[in-house]
């Protein structure tokens, strides 16, 4: 049928899209979005579509099935010629298959960052790469707004992907995204987008479709508009290439085990019924590849890409309590007290220039990584107190991760609680310089 008059262009469009604003857009497209990661999808489903865009069998056994989720309009990093101890970003990375496979190809030497706006999906992308061993620095899940500065280090990576994914965002959202990755890329640096573009200009009822929207159609762009984007966002016209792939988008709309046909990207959002469009989805929109090269030369490897380390672990939901350093020092020149406290220093690289003595050294770096080990260490001890320079960050952050570690395990399990030295080693060596039994240095 054609579409130049859906014959439930009305009922569709009632959803009142059209002026709905663009921060609701993004929580509509949130609270969908997170829907899927939480309920999951027919695995059959979710193969068949993968295998429709390019996935060969070899790749999809290769991660766990939770993390191809039939999202995908393309297969982005079979494209990406990635390399040894690159850097990779991938916008909109749902379970984290185009990351597993970005890190594969990258190595140990390199670094695979998945950004995603749903914490649902970025939970179990983080779940999925617990099952593979796999954790930061090396890969990393972040939760992260694409329609605001991303938390990546400018001129940092050397490729870009993104999977059907931008055709989402709002106009405002695309423009913002794409002078993003243009920021990020290293000179030399490539990105490969996997997306939904128009074949030609969409009608309004289509484009007043909610439904149709969170189905990857209404957002889609011409490819002339797409390549104007690019170019305004920094990118070269001589360095950019659209390829429609030629893929049958009809794929979405079967029905599957364990799941009713929906759309290529969501399921359909809270209120309205799930439908399959009610005309022809290949008419309208195509699946196109998209190659950008930014402009200069190749450069090294920067120490890090992400902005904040700690980006790449959960958010701390407790408040450990504080203990003033003349609180600390009385527990640890008491005999007894002292059997039942343990000192965390979690700085890195400068527990030798001074330390609280008897203190032990725990990197706020991997410590959440480390957890399970931490625990098995300390679940009996009553008080674990955790310091930093300052205990403004790593330290708070870290007796933060160990408290809500210890608040899953449920009562009985141990009785272990986290504090935080107030004011940090700095202040402590302030206080107490040249008392050698409150202070060490290695």
């Amino acid at each position: 049928m054609s579409s130049s008059d859906p014959k439930n262009s009305t009922e569709r469009a009632a959803s009142g899209f059209s002026n709905t604003p663009t921060a609701d857009i993004i929580g509509v497209l949130n609270a969908a979005y997170s829907a899927r990661a939480r309920e999951g999808v027919g695995a059959s489903y979710a193969k068949s579509v993968a295998e429709a865009f390019g996935y060969t069998e070899e790749q999809l056994k290769s991660v766990p099935e939770e993390a191809h989720l039939g999202l995908s309009c393309g297969n982005p990093v079979a494209a990406a010629s990635i390399k040894e101890g690159e850097t990779v970003v991938d916008l909109g990375s749902g379970g984290g298959i185009d990351i597993f496979l970005a890190a594969e190809k990258a190595g140990p030497s390199g670094k695979a960052i998945g950004l995603d706006m749903s914490p649902d999906m970025i939970a179990l992308a983080r779940k999925n790469a617990s099952k593979k061993g796999l954790k930061p620095p090396h890969v990393a899940f972040v939760q992260a707004l694409l329609t605001e500065p991303l938390p990546i280090e400018p001129n940092s990576v050397d490729c870009v992907l993104s999977n059907c994914v931008i055709n989402l965002l709002p106009f405002e959202g695309k423009v913002i995204l794409l002078k993003e990755i243009h920021r990020i890329l290293k000179p030399g640096g490539r990105t490969v987008i996997d997306d939904i573009v128009a074949r030609k200009p969409l009608p309004e009822n289509i484009k007043k479709d909610l439904l149709a929207y969170i189905s990857c159609i209404s957002g889609a762009i011409l490819e002339e508009q797409y390549k104007s984007l690019l170019a305004d966002a920094g990118f070269s016209t001589s360095d950019v290439l659209l390829v429609d792939t030629k893929k049958d988008l009809s794929v979405y709309y079967q029905n599957g085990e364990n799941q009713v046909a929906t759309s290529c990207c969501t399921p359909a959002p809270p209120g309205i019924t799930p439908s399959k469009p009610d005309f022809d989805v290949n008419e309208w929109v195509a699946s196109f590849q998209i190659y950008a090269l930014k402009d200069g030369s190749t450069t090294e490897n920067p120490p890090t890409a992400l902005l904040r380390w700690w980006d790449a672990y959960p958010t701390v939901e407790s408040s450990p309590s504080f203990l003033t350093a003349e609180e600390v020092a009385a527990l640890v020149r008491d005999p007894t007290a002292s059997k039942d406290t343990a000192i965390i220093d979690v700085r890195r690289n400068d527990h030798a220039g001074g330390h609280v003595r008897g203190s032990h050294n725990w990197a706020a770096q991997t410590f959440h990584d480390d957890l399970p080990a931490f625990y098995e260490q300390f679940k009996e001890t009553s008080r674990v107190i955790f310091y930093c320079q300052s205990s403004n960050g790593r330290g708070p952050r870290s007796a933060g991760w160990y408290q809500d570690y210890l608040d899953a395990q449920g009562e009985g399990s141990h009785k272990s609680t986290a504090y935080v030295l107030k004011g940090g080693i700095k202040n402590w060596l302030k206080m107490f310089e040249g008392q050698e039994d409150l202070i060490d240095r290695d």
